[in-house]
């Protein structure tokens, strides 16, 4: 019924007048095949106003394609985005506004295309929010996979395929839906607490469809939110340790990166935006401090910022990995006091599992044995991850910790939640080391 009411509607509109008849065509006869094919195609087009739905409808013929078991497939489905943290309402809109049959077609492909995409890569553009985020983000046929889904009948299978299956993302699943529940059941008049551990679950659903879905088995992840990093090898934890990061002003940058060598006794390049803090004379001389070809360069040794090793990172930001002398921040609960890279606990021990790992450990030993800032690459960088996660699962149970940097913020309202205010930096920590 509703194809011959917008086929209708479509001649109607090409006549310019229902009651006038075409040059040649007698009143009351039928179109042609052939005109009720253009009235189809010119009703998608006007509909098709987002490139993304163009191009489906353009591998599709510009045929219609939808029929009413594949509509309620895909409204059902939609129906349940409250289990990604997803607002429905933000899909269904221009459905629910179509006033005709092809409008209608082309408005639930936007439909299901956007969906898709919000779960398959994440609702919001992470590199928009971050000038400096470059970790990888899934990138699926969806046209194609929505054109798969529609000629099987697979619609809602196909949409629930594309979110992350993984433990962590399904506890984050529950307890969002459990936390909005009680939202709900709170009759607009729910606890602060339980709206903003809704809020932080949602933001964090929405950072995992970020990643990509099958990340390296061997990796570094290092989580900047909860100053944690987690070492994977080949698909297994292997090592879990402290770490402190960039403090509120000067955050560590979500990014990836490898890490390509171990530095044993390094020096460091004072970056000149801080040269201004260590340059009096008598500061050089306590930090074992002296100026090399313009720059200010602290000698090597158990007192030097980077410590005696050095996880070198192949990246554009000058962001790394390394030991510190200023071991008591890694008994702080809020470790956010660097200038931006991440100094990790017992970072010796750490070099020495990497060196074992990749079969360098007598290169590692010689290297530090000199003295002397020595380089000790590996044949298989190890890929890195800095990830800004605020909720997360810890044996079994959900964890949420402070926004430091304000970036839940960010994403919320990219999610169209309302606003709210954000974090008060605390002073700074004074320490020179970056």
């Amino acid at each position: 019924m509703r194809a011959k009411l917008w086929v209708a509607a479509a001649l109607i509109a090409l006549s310019g007048c229902g009651e006038q008849n075409q040059p040649g065509q007698q009143g009351g006869a039928a179109p042609s095949s052939e005109s009720a094919a253009d009235a189809q195609a010119a009703a998608l087009r006007a509909g098709a106003t987002d490139p993304r739905v163009a191009h489906f409808y353009e591998a599709h013929g510009w045929h219609t394609a939808w029929t009413p078991q594949t509509e309620a497939d895909l409204l059902r489905a939609i129906g349940a985005a409250d289990q990604h943290g997803l607002d429905k309402s933000a899909f269904l809109g221009p459905v629910q506004q179509a006033h005709s049959a092809g409008a209608h077609d082309a408005a639930l492909s936007l439909a299901a295309l956007s969906y898709a995409e919000a779960l398959a890569r994440g609702r919001t553009d992470p590199a928009r929010l971050s000038r400096a985020y470059t970790l990888p983000r899934p990138n699926p046929d969806l046209a194609a996979g929505l054109t798969d889904a529609l000629a099987h009948g697979q619609v809602a299978a196909w949409l629930a395929s594309l979110a992350p299956q993984d433990a962590e993302y399904r506890a984050l699943s529950q307890a969002y839906v459990e936390a909005n529940n009680q939202v709900v059941a709170a009759h607009g008049n729910p606890p602060a607490s339980l709206l903003a551990r809704a809020r932080t679950l949602a933001v964090n659903l929405e950072r995992r469809r970020w990643l990509e879905r099958t990340p390296p088995p061997t990796r570094i992840d290092v989580n900047t939110g909860a100053a944690l990093l987690s070492y994977w090898r080949g698909g297994q934890l292997a090592d879990s340790r402290r770490v402190v990061v960039g403090e509120q002003g000067r955050e560590t940058p979500e990014l990836a990166a490898p890490l390509f060598r171990l530095v044993a006794n390094p020096t460091w390049t004072v970056p000149h935006s801080i040269e201004s803090e260590v340059s009096s004379p008598a500061s050089m001389r306590r930090h074992h401090m002296e100026w090399r070809n313009g720059s200010i360069v602290q000698a090597s040794g158990p007192t030097n910022s980077l410590g005696l090793v050095k996880f070198d990172l192949r990246d554009d930001q000058q962001i790394y990995l390394h030991d510190t002398p200023a071991k008591s921040l890694f008994n702080r609960t809020d470790r956010h006091a660097s200038h931006g890279c991440v100094r990790v606990s017992d970072a010796l021990g750490f070099a020495a599992m990497i060196a074992a790992d990749e079969n360098v450990s007598d290169d590692w030993d010689r290297a530090r044995a000199t003295g002397e800032e020595s380089f000790v690459p590996i044949a298989h960088a190890i890929p890195v991850r800095l990830l800004y996660q605020t909720a997360y699962l810890d044996n079994g149970r959900i964890v949420i910790v402070p926004d430091v940097y304000g970036w839940d913020e960010d994403v919320a309202e990219a999610l169209g939640l309302p606003p709210r205010a954000r974090p008060v930096a605390p002073a700074p920590v004074r320490d020179i080391g970056p």
